[in-house]
């Protein structure tokens, strides 16, 4: 595992060049300039795996196969970003199938006299394909050396088994549970169409049609990759950003980034096309910890302008959350109207349970 090992380190503390690049309008780091970094970066050490340590890549003809993102898994915020500090970010390949590797990455505060902190913690499954026939290509089997290394690799076996599980369940292939099916009846008791004026607090309630944003933007080549297409962390930064303003706007307050739920790639975006952004509240909650979690969708779809249709690429969902003493004085809280949306809404319920599993087990890695 060690051999895909690589780490970059930005040094926000000695270089306002740099850190003038990352501010956002608090003062802070933007979180969707790293999500670029941390995507560039699984792309390297899936090559370095491949391909051991070169010096460059070349020309993929040559090579005679790529790599490309087929997902991100899951990115959980553990702690906040500190500018003053500077950001060590690394990683490397946990597990491998035969076409597959699932690359571990860690994004740390380092520098000053504070110890150094993990801040967020990823994982990306990257795919290698044939250049000629476009079919999966075998990678390099993991040889593993002791018990943490068995025990990265039964993650990332863990990792794929409850991707499969998820997508055997998907409420677009299968109906909600009987728990499920209550949960909702439960919450159109209360919250639904027609009961708005039931009760003052119900007056801060949004139905989720009305929660809508778009983005369409033209694909420069500015933002390529060496596929010759959009950079796969191009495209995770501005569905950060528009998800980030939809939260904002609904919450009418502050925002702390808890986690990247999962980002598919089913497509890739070609240079010169026209990309439709579009992002919606999907489901919003409470815990002790947070007085009010959001969970958006954000979906980009590839638009052919002579006819008008639309191809998804890509599927994104991000958790913002409001903490207690710098939340909104007025909550509100997402309604779906229409059947389409009640299953997003439960969607999205299952996203912040196991989102809430998976951030205490974290806490503690």
């Amino acid at each position: 595992m060690q051999d895909s090992y690589s780490e970059l380190i930005l040094p926000f503390s000695s270089s306002k060049e740099l850190f003038e690049q990352y501010t956002n309008a608090t003062g802070g780091i933007r979180t969707g300039k790293l999500m670029e970094h941390l995507d560039s970066m699984a792309g390297s050490i899936a090559y370095k795996h491949i391909l051991g340590p070169v010096k460059t890549l070349g020309k993929l003809e040559d090579r005679g196969f790529y790599v490309v993102t087929a997902s991100v898994d899951r990115l959980d915020m553990l702690a906040p970003l500190v500018p003053s500090r500077d950001l060590r970010l690394s990683g490397h390949v946990i597990y491998t199938g035969r076409s597959s590797m699932e690359i571990g990455l860690r994004m740390e505060s380092i520098g000053g006299v504070k110890p150094d902190e993990t801040v967020l913690i990823g994982r990306f499954s990257m795919v290698c394909r044939d250049n000629l026939t476009q079919k999966a290509r075998q990678v390099n089997p993991l040889k593993i050396s002791g018990p943490e290394e068995r025990a990265l690799f039964d993650l990332g076996e863990t990792i794929k088994q409850r991707r499969q599980t998820q997508a055997s369940i998907s409420l677009g292939k299968v109906p909600p549970d009987s728990s499920e099916a209550a949960a909702l009846h439960s919450f159109y008791l209360q919250h639904g169409e027609g009961h708005q004026d039931a009760s003052p607090t119900l007056k801060d309630h949004v139905f989720m049609g009305d929660t809508i944003q778009e983005r369409c933007m033209l694909m420069f080549p500015q933002e390529r990759n060496v596929h010759g297409k959009i950079f796969g962390g191009y495209l995770m930064r501005l569905a950060y950003e528009l998800g980030f303003t939809n939260a904002n706007m609904f919450t009418r307050g502050p925002l702390r980034f808890l986690s990247s739920d999962g980002i598919s790639f089913a497509h890739p975006v070609p240079i010169g096309s026209i990309l439709r952004l579009r992002s919606q509240i999907l489901h919003t909650s409470s815990s002790a910890d947070y007085p009010i979690i959001v969970h958006v969708g954000v979906r980009a779809n590839v638009v052919d302008v002579k006819t008008g249709e639309e191809q998804t690429t890509n599927e994104f969902r991000f958790t913002w959350s409001q903490e207690f003493g710098k939340h909104s004085q007025n909550l509100r809280t997402v309604v779906p109207k229409t059947y389409k949306e009640a299953m997003l809404w439960l969607e999205g319920k299952r996203a912040l349970a196991l989102g809430a599993e998976i951030r205490g087990s974290r806490m503690n890695e």
